[in-house]
């Protein structure tokens, strides 16, 4: 078992604005060994998507005007789950100690004997201006920035100082303001800032959702309203405001504002989800397929010990070029035991695998199917044994072209793909889907396709609400058989994939299917 980096204990970790690549290295790092996990409305669905399966979730989500628990029953919540001794992370959107009432929890956390860390996050305060092109200080426009919580404690008067905001200049940030709008910008033009300050809403900072109205003080209430915004938006008030339209980033990218839902399993997801979120989407990981060993691994063994039979060896995914090394490692068997033996792949994904440790594949055909593949290595390995190390259900595109040419070969079984079982991210995404949540759903073979209908039985309307990515034709055929409309790279790869994704967009780079 890998040892542990951290300690049990309870962390209070900042989750940041929304985007998940804004999570800290150590908050995730956290949440890897993480055994259970409190986490609220304001953390990123990328982010909870990689609380591990085995963690305890709790939710205690608050939302302006919708509170699942009260603070007090949070405290009690943090305090029963650190006396179990166990390493519990205390997920907060933004960062706890800025209007996170982080400060409470780590009272409550000392006033019981429970050991505990603070892990800062980065505050909504400064990102979503960013991400809306709005720096909070500028030179010759503010040369400070003030934070202001817009939200009053329940049954109190909020104890906005009007006067000192509007005389203190520089650039004023008011986090759960929108229902208290109009009250705030009334209250600082009769302190006397003027009426025509630039001002702005910002909606959803950081996420697929962002959304933005520049205004002026005295109008941004009511264009707020007439643009629709709804918590959890902030109000920014200054003449900072006024570069939005100059320092904006974020829109251009070629897939902001779309959210995509990847299904390709956990340890293949995450150059996908990194291109995807380079090209500005909010992702979200789902897989719904996992690769396992089979029970019966005499089959590989027997071939592991009869490599010198073999003039080929052939893989035909990523994961299964992976899980042979593994395979090779447990019966201490180094690439010295390949010598003499060409490799063949499917494509460039599974060639990395095998260049990383130093082996470079002998052919990969141009189009990465199973039948260019078969049809290539008949060409090549006539009077050759051939041992092909793939799926359970592998294509018989690959075998046919063999059989018709006489080449022998050896077809093993390397592992199975299995669907993983409910847990709470599926029903997490179950629940936006059925909400028509995400623009694009990922899928890199059959079996994902048949994973994610499986783990989540979508209603058949649901299926209409997103347009499938397929990596190529099989799997297209796959997704298009469950009533889903699709759109397929032009070339199996994680690359051509996104590049779909970006054409269908309507911000399409020069290289796309």
């Amino acid at each position: 078992m890998k040892k542990r980096l951290f300690e049990n204990k309870v962390y209070l970790v900042g989750a940041g604005p929304g985007d998940a690549g804004l999570l800290t290295v150590k908050g995730r790092e956290l949440l890897k060994e993480a055994d259970t996990v409190i986490y609220d409305a304001l953390a990123g669905d990328g982010i909870l998507g990689w609380i591990p399966d085995e963690a305890e979730q709790i939710y205690v989500g608050k939302r302006s005007g919708f509170h699942s628990s009260t603070q007090e029953k949070i405290n009690k919540i943090l305090v029963e789950e650190g006396k179990k001794g166990r390493l519990v992370v205390r997920l907060k959107g933004g960062d706890p100690f800025i209007f996170g009432r982080g400060g409470e929890e780590a009272q409550a956390l000392f006033e019981n004997h429970i050991p505990f860390e603070v892990v800062p996050g980065v505050t909504s305060a400064a990102a979503v201006p960013a991400y809306c092109g709005i720096p909070v200080t500028h030179r010759g426009k503010a040369s400070s920035f003030h934070v202001i919580t817009g939200h009053s404690e329940a049954g109190k008067d909020a104890s906005i100082q009007y006067k000192a905001l509007a005389e203190a200049g520089g650039t004023l940030i008011f986090l759960m303001g929108v229902a208290a709008s109009e009250e705030i910008c009334g209250g600082l033009i009769r302190a006397g800032l003027s009426e025509n300050t630039p001002a702005a809403f910002l909606q959803e900072g950081t996420t697929a959702g962002q959304k933005k109205v520049i205004s002026t003080v005295k109008r941004l209430p009511a264009d707020g309203e007439s643009a629709g915004i709804k918590p959890p938006a902030i109000m920014v008030i200054g003449e900072v405001c006024s570069l939005s339209g100059i320092c904006s980033w974020a829109e251009s990218r070629a897939l902001a504002g779309r959210k995509v839902l990847v299904t390709r399993p956990e340890r293949r997801a995450s150059g996908l989800t990194g291109r995807l979120q380079a090209a500005g989407a909010e992702v979200v990981e789902l897989p719904s397929v996992k690769t396992e060993l089979p029970e019966d691994l005499s089959g590989i063994y027997g071939a592991l010990d009869a490599l010198d039979r073999y003039g080929w060896l052939v893989f035909t995914s990523p994961s299964g070029a992976e899980l042979f090394f593994e395979v090779m490692a447990e019966r201490k068997m180094d690439i010295r035991s390949l010598a003499g033996i060409k490799i063949a792949v499917i494509g460039r994904a599974t060639g990395e695998i095998l260049t990383g440790r130093g082996i470079y594949p002998d052919y990969m055909p141009e189009r990465y199917y199973a039948k260019e593949l078969g049809e290539g290595l008949a060409a090549r390995a006539a009077g050759e044994r051939i041992l092909i190390l793939r799926a359970e259900q592998g294509s018989v595109e690959l075998t046919r072209p063999l059989r018709e040419a006489g080449v022998s070969y050896d077809d093993t079984v390397l592992y199975k793909t299995v669907v993983p079982g409910e847990n709470a991210q599926a029903a997490r995404v179950r629940q936006k889907l059925a909400d028509r949540g995400f623009d694009y759903v990922t899928f890199t073979s059959g079996s994902t396709v048949r994973g994610f209908m499986e783990i989540l039985r979508p209603e058949k309307d649901w299926l209409s609400g997103f347009k499938a990515v397929c990596i190529g034709e099989e799997t297209e055929k796959a997704a298009a058989a469950c009533g889903m409309d699709c759109i397929t790279a032009e070339i199996p790869t994680m690359d051509s994939m996104t590049d779909c994704m970006k054409k269908d967009a309507g911000k399409t780079p020069e290289r796309v299917c």
